[in-house]
């Protein structure tokens, strides 16, 4: 049971940090920690898409998984459900790429638009 939670709890960091990652130039540019946070993000997630890496969060989530008996306990919510599947969107590798290079384009331009 603790494992399915902390799965669960995990699916909910991930996808908040993909919202940071598409919306965080927008509290970044009224914060300079937040800012280089927000930057360093974008680097990570750039670097990861060009090799071909998964998230880290990904890897502790499917350990995590792992390690919970779905037999013993309901498999998960219906909101986690959802969340998995846009997490988890079924993209190719190149459509993916694109649009971590198009989210970095536009934090990028919005950083300098502010400056």
């Amino acid at each position: 049971m603790p494992y399915r939670i902390l799965a669960d709890i995990t699916v909910l960091i991930h996808f908040s940090w993909i919202l940071f990652l598409i919306f965080g130039a927008f509290l970044g540019a009224k914060n300079k920690g937040v800012k280089i946070f927000h930057i360093s993000g974008l680097i990570f997630a750039f670097v990861i898409q060009i090799f071909n890496w998964y998230c880290p969060l990904t890897h502790l989530e499917v350990w995590l998984r792992s390690k919970h008996d779905p037999a013993l306990t309901y498999a998960g919510s219906f909101i986690i459900h959802y969340l998995e599947a846009i997490v988890y969107i079924e993209l190719p590798r190149y459509l993916i790429f694109i649009f971590t290079v198009f989210i970095c384009g536009f934090n990028t331009w919005f950083y300098l638009k502010k400056n």
